[in-house]
């Protein structure tokens, strides 16, 4: 038992009447009795991905490396899990990643037997880092991002926090205001690199049109007429998007969390469910999105792409999956989450930043404007392909992490 075991115990017990009330599924695994895997004749890698987020941003990365490595991706989430073994089931071995009590994370690393780890973005539990340093296996930041919001966070535990900080082998970030936060926290600067983010290598430049044609016909969905996808929508985002597609303009809304399925679909009379196609009214043009892993099939069908998660207090939603496909963006003044690639499409003139009271008229002015559409989706598309290349800068690094482990 390590000192943070009893916090985390007394945080659990606080905190039970409200994460009592969302399902989650895989205990055992979560508290690190999962399935030890066979011994490999490869040099092991373990990656981690929190959620659907980061799996969906490993799709180019885990090509690169699964036949020179045995590949092994944990995931915390159940709609990560989910999404992991939809991706990457026939090239890699998915598991739970475990809670940070130090049983749970030993049981965890004996079972999986790591030659080095992985992190996708950010996610420095000290149990397992701590169990990392003990087994002399290197731990990685891929991808890394550390938003002005969570350094502010970071930096009043930095007397607590730096030692794990320090104790990272390789960090390859996304730009270069990551970098300088994370050299602040500990990282020594020789170990930290610039790579850009592996999220514009994700998303695929093109989609598979009979899957999206069949999409459409299961939904219902009219292609003679407008469609508007408002993707990763947050509370409310439904019913101010309801109110600002006129008559005759389908509206499909994909919220970003599961529990709020039913609350979304409220907000949008009369829906049709990707979940329950045949309860919906006939010939609506009001479509809720209550399934996980199909919103490019949607993002496909568009004509405008709204991001959700950009009109309250939360903090956006990545555009480059709708940007790759060449579809034209609105999103709101919330995109602290995705500071960089909303800016860098800015730059290129390839997205429109809109308001809650400009809503209305940026969706009625670009359904008018066809021409202004194609452009505008042309650029977007254009700016994510010149930025690819960040997941073969990062498989690289990590070969030479695993070629030697000891630097």
């Amino acid at each position: 038992m390590t000192p943070l075991d009893p916090i985390y115990m007394l945080v659990a017990l606080a905190t039970w009447p409200l994460w009592r009330r969302k399902a989650r599924g895989d205990w055992p695994a979560r508290f690190g009795q999962g399935e030890p895997l066979p011994m490999a004749s490869k040099s092991r890698l373990l990656i981690h991905a929190v959620s659907v987020g980061e799996v969906s941003a490993l799709r180019t990365l885990v090509p690169l490396l699964a036949n020179e490595t045995d590949l092994v991706i944990s995931v915390s989430t159940d709609t990560g899990i989910e999404r992991a073994w939809a991706l990457y089931s026939d090239t890699a071995t998915i598991v739970r990643y475990p809670l940070d009590f130090s049983w749970c994370v030993r049981r965890f690393l004996d079972g999986v037997r790591p030659d080095a780890v992985a992190l996708v973005e950010l996610e420095l539990w000290p149990n397992f880092l701590k169990s990392c340093r003990k087994r002399d296996i290197p731990v990685a930041i891929i991808n890394g991002r550390l938003s002005e919001r969570s350094f502010r966070g970071y930096k009043k535990l930095r007397p607590l926090l730096r030692r794990h900080f320090a104790s990272l082998r390789r960090v390859a970030v996304q730009d270069e205001a990551y970098r300088k936060r994370f050299n602040a926290m500990g990282v020594d600067p020789a170990r930290c690199e610039v790579v850009g983010s592996m999220k514009w290598d994700a998303p695929p430049m093109q989609h598979d049109a009979e899957t999206a044609d069949r999409f459409a016909r299961e939904m219902g969905i009219d292609r003679n007429r407008p469609l508007i996808v408002a993707g990763s929508t947050a509370d409310g985002e439904e019913a101010l998007l309801h109110a600002a597609c006129s008559q005759g303009v389908q509206l499909l809304c994909a919220p970003r969390r599961p529990e709020r399925f039913d609350e979304a679909g409220e907000a949008l009379p009369a829906c049709v469910r990707r979940s329950r196609p045949h309860e919906g009214r006939p010939s609506s043009d009001r479509f809720l999105l209550d399934t996980i892993g199909e919103l490019g099939d949607a993002y496909a069908l568009a004509d405008i792409v709204v991001l959700g998660r950009s009109f309250g207090d939360l903090h956006g939603s990545d555009p480059l999956e709708p940007a790759a496909l060449g579809k034209p963006i609105l999103i709101g003044p919330a995109t602290s989450d995705f500071t960089h690639a909303v800016e860098t499409l800015a730059q290129c003139d390839a997205i429109v930043r809109t308001t809650r009271e400009g809503l209305v008229g940026d969706i009625r002015r670009l359904l008018e404007n066809p021409s202004a559409r194609a452009s505008l989706g042309e650029r977007a598309r254009e700016c994510v392909a010149a930025h690819r290349g960040p997941s073969e800068r990062t498989a690289h690094l990590l070969r030479e992490l695993l070629a030697h482990p000891a630097k």
